[in-house]
């Protein structure tokens, strides 16, 4: 709480990027043979196309360079949810994918897992669009126990990704992120 901004965006970065390497490794590849500028063969793994991320606008958007800078071309979609400050109801604003996202592996990108009422919304909108949630990889960076479990007890075929599970999560990301404090 009390790092300056520039220190949390750093440390922010550097855990986004670890989570968003976890699940890109989580995506189907296949294996090429590379030929380095030397003329040695290598053999790797190229990933198979249909691959997206989708971030929940506000705060998911802090991740979306992360993952460009792992995968420069993937397409990104959004969502826009809000939640009822008194009752705690995430409404959907806005929603924009790409049009055959139904076919696509979905990363969808929201650092902090709360209450899970947001993503369990997000996940009904990416289904709404014929999106298994079986295909769908939740990337995040901290998340309650609670929030996890109500996602998991809703879509029990999601995968979780998070490099913490606490009782309480920093609800103060988004702001302090984007300094906005």
């Amino acid at each position: 709480r009390k790092s300056s901004r520039g220190d949390f965006v750093f440390s922010a970065d550097r855990l986004i990027r670890l989570v968003v390497e976890e699940g890109l490794n989580q995506l189907p590849y296949t294996e090429c043979t590379v030929t380095t500028p030397t003329g040695h063969k290598y053999e790797g793994v190229r990933f198979e196309k249909g691959n997206c991320g989708v971030s929940i606008m506000r705060s998911g958007e802090a991740m979306e360079q992360g993952l460009r800078d792992c995968c420069r071309s993937i397409r990104i979609g959004k969502i826009l949810i809000q939640s009822d400050e008194e009752t705690q109801r995430a409404k959907v604003y806005y929603a924009k994918f790409p049009p055959d996202i139904y076919r696509r592996k979905v990363l969808l990108m929201y650092p902090i897992l709360s209450t899970g009422n947001t993503v369990i919304e997000a996940v009904k909108v990416l289904v709404e669009h014929g999106v298994q949630p079986s295909v769908i990889i939740l990337l995040s960076l901290f998340s309650t126990p609670h929030g996890a479990k109500s996602i998991i007890q809703e879509f029990p075929d999601i995968t979780i990704l998070t490099t913490e599970v606490h009782p309480v999560a920093p609800t103060h990301f988004g702001q302090k992120y984007f300094g906005t404090d």
